[in-house]
């Protein structure tokens, strides 16, 4: 038996994603053959499979590491807690491709799942190898870990069958306030990232809400690295405005990372907030575990199943 990770978290940003978000609408007994189900289907590549604390609560199991996120207050106020049962990334070579496994799984998993949110991402600014952008126009992922890093970022191991190969998702949507990104200088805006729009070099003069400074993966004790998988997403209103942000997905061989640098970014070290809190807030923030592969299949093992 060979024991992997699910392949689509470390591969390059597909054209076209789609995260579902689903609620639980059944009962042990019905969750079980819906998740029996999906294990058939789901390959681990197109489909990433990501559960959450309520799936484990209703089938009486402790997945180690699974928790949930946790209360941060940010200069907004509390973040919002928006757990959900189940999280699929479904991703693609185009919107197509999403649309048809968003379908299929649909089909898999009623009725024991209710589909509750569904956000449509895309690649933006990609540079045909790793770098992409957000749509403010800077680069994301500048300082992802790379090969055998990401792996060690990314992916859990010596916790046993049916863990190792997992890994634990954060997953969080920010809302951006493009109207007032565009009211700053292009001064103010580099400093709030922390790095030049033009070339995308980091500045030393950057000030200490600086978004590169206060999420800087190798200054926190123990290094918080993490894998982020970021896309952009966009949404007409009912009223024909646009709806625009990032979807932050980060995985890690744990929360702790993760939570670290969260905590960072709203002050609660010292009182510094990061700077992107400026222009965009995250406006749903849940994490997940996404199980490791066994023979092909999706390992729900630590789910009893």
């Amino acid at each position: 038996m060979t024991a992997l990770n699910q392949p689509g978290i470390l591969l390059a940003l597909p054209a076209a994603s789609r995260y579902q978000l689903w609620r639980l609408a059944g009962d042990a007994p019905a969750v079980r053959a819906a998740l029996a189900r999906l294990q058939q289907w789901a390959d681990g590549e197109q489909v990433v499979v990501c559960m959450g604390q309520p799936v484990a609560n209703l089938l009486g199991v402790q997945v180690p590491g699974l928790r949930n996120f946790p209360a941060i207050t940010g200069p907004q106020g509390p973040l919002a807690l928006t757990p959900h049962a189940l999280c699929l990334w479904l991703r693609g070579n185009d919107r197509g491709d999403v649309l048809r496994l968003s379908r299929e799984a649909a089909a898999l998993l009623a009725p024991a799942f209710s589909r509750e949110k569904v956000v449509d991402c895309f690649r933006h600014g990609w540079n045909g190898k790793d770098a992409v952008r957000d749509l403010t126009g800077y680069e994301d992922g500048t300082e992802n870990p790379k090969d055998d890093d990401a792996v060690h970022a990314a992916i859990a191991d010596g916790m046993g069958p049916g863990l190792d190969g997992g890994s634990y998702f954060a997953v969080q949507q920010w809302q951006h306030d493009m109207d007032a990104f565009a009211r700053m200088s292009a001064m103010q805006k580099d400093h709030m990232i922390g790095r030049r729009l033009s070339d995308n070099e980091e500045l030393d003069d950057a000030p200490a809400s600086a978004h590169v400074k206060r999420t800087a993966q190798e200054s926190f004790s123990p290094e918080a690295f993490i894998l982020r998988r970021n896309m952009p997403w966009w949404k007409v209103q009912p009223d024909g405005s646009d709806a625009v942000g990032a979807i932050f997905a980060g995985f890690g061989r744990s929360f702790d990372a993760f939570e670290a640098q969260m905590r960072r970014m709203a002050g609660e070290e010292d009182g510094i907030a990061d700077g992107l809190f400026q222009m965009s807030n995250p406006i749903t923030n849940a994490y997940y575990w996404c199980p490791p592969m066994l023979n092909g299949r999706v390992d729900l093992r630590a789910l009893g199943l």
